[in-house]
């Protein structure tokens, strides 16, 4: 079975070429915002809705008037940056008609738009451009040139899309591959469902306890001062700029290592068990503030925050989009369950009850009088809902 993988790696341009890819992203930021101005003029004054065609066909003279801009960038890659557009009022058009808030398309200001994508490998880009380099790898980007590329592991697959990204001061390419071979692992026969949680990021069935090492918080105080420090600079001053650049690097480091943990905790999971059962959580809903309406304010505004604060830092999403693309690759079987009473139901009598749950770590049966750690006893809840699943679908 051959799967759809995403590569990035680091770059390694030259201070010119580092210039030449700021620009770019400029160059390209500029287009969006043009594009959107031209579709919000259209429709205020004369009820035009401009579609992505017309503004694809406009390019040609766009380019030719600014030879030395946007002439200088890959027709393709702007092209891109069009779609990108049409798709995000394609979004907004479709939460209209679901009735949730619209979130109109906005302007991307110089710290909101960090990607450029060129659609095919060999139109306005090349990978593994010099081929003649065995020592390196470079890609080739129209308008920068054969830029060299930190590849720590082989590409595999076949390339299709490549994108820029640029993470505060770093850049990096993205390669989409199709065609990416699966790598099964052999079968153990071990089946297991896991809890998350901000105490522990997971929790098994089994009894196992994976720490949450609480990154952002163990970066909160250099964190806090970095951001003291840009509150205090002037607005346009290189001083401002480099305590910006401070506090994105340190966020950076933050993301970069929520990231590496939750690979490693995702690839121990997939390697252990061919079933894995996790509960279908709804992150959004669960960081909703609890503030409340001036009329009808919150309840525990500060303790809610705290907690979202956390749900945060565990990275729940992060982990669970990880442990798909891993157990897709290695040919088990992931099912999320409804997490609904998972930690107020006894896994021994099924008595469903809030004063099952003694405290947060604590589980005692008011029924049967079954004690156990409280996330344990959800774990298991949870594998036996997810094998429930697993039966009714194959006997359907």
């Amino acid at each position: 079975m051959d799967v759809r993988r995403s590569y990035k790696y680091l770059l390694r341009p030259t201070s010119k070429q580092a210039a030449a890819l700021a620009q770019c992203l400029e160059e390209h930021r500029q287009l969006y915002n043009a594009a959107l101005e031209h579709r919000r003029i259209a429709y205020a004054k004369a009820g035009a809705s401009i579609r992505y065609g017309e503004q694809s066909a406009e390019l040609k003279h766009i380019r030719g008037d600014d030879p030395g801009g946007q002439g200088r960038w890959s027709f393709s890659s702007q092209q891109a940056t069009l779609r990108r557009l049409d798709e995000a009022f394609r979004a907004f058009f479709d939460r209209v008609k679901a009735g949730r808030t619209p979130g109109f398309p906005r302007f991307k200001g110089r710290g909101r738009f960090d990607t450029v994508e060129w659609p095919k490998d060999g139109d306005g880009c090349r990978w593994d451009s010099q081929p003649g380099h065995p020592a390196a790898t470079y890609v080739r980007l129209q308008g920068v040139g054969h830029v060299r590329v930190h590849q720590h592991r082989p590409v595999r697959g076949r390339v299709k899309t490549i994108s820029v990204k640029r993470e505060s001061s770093r850049w990096y390419v993205v390669l989409s591959c199709d065609d990416v071979p699966a790598e099964p692992l052999p079968a153990t026969g071990a089946v297991v469902g896991i809890d998350m949680g901000v105490a522990c990021l997971v929790t098994t069935s089994d009894g196992a306890h994976v720490a949450n090492p609480r990154h952002l918080a163990a970066t909160a105080d250099r964190l806090a001062e970095a951001q003291r420090d840009l509150a205090r600079r002037k607005r346009g001053s290189t001083r401002r700029r480099e305590a910006v650049a401070r506090v994105a690097a340190l966020h950076g480091k933050v993301r970069r290592q929520r990231l590496d943990y939750a690979h490693k905790t995702a690839l121990a999971l997939v390697g252990d068990y061919d079933v894995v059962v996790h509960e279908d959580l709804r992150i959004t809903n669960l960081i909703r503030s609890a503030s409340g309406t001036i009329d009808a304010p919150g309840r525990n505004v500060v303790q809610k925050s705290g907690l979202n604060r956390s749900i945060l830092d565990a990275g729940w999403g992060v982990f669970l989009t990880i442990l798909a693309h891993k157990a897709e690759s290695a040919g088990r079987e992931l099912i999320a369950v409804n997490p609904a009473n998972t930690s107020r139901t006894c896994a021994r009598c099924g008595h469903c009850a809030k004063e099952n749950r003694v405290t947060q770590a604590e589980f005692a049966c008011t029924a049967c009088g079954h004690a156990a750690h409280a996330d344990v006893n959800a774990a298991v809840n949870i594998l036996r809902a997810g094998l429930a699943l697993r039966d009714a679908a194959e006997a359907a």
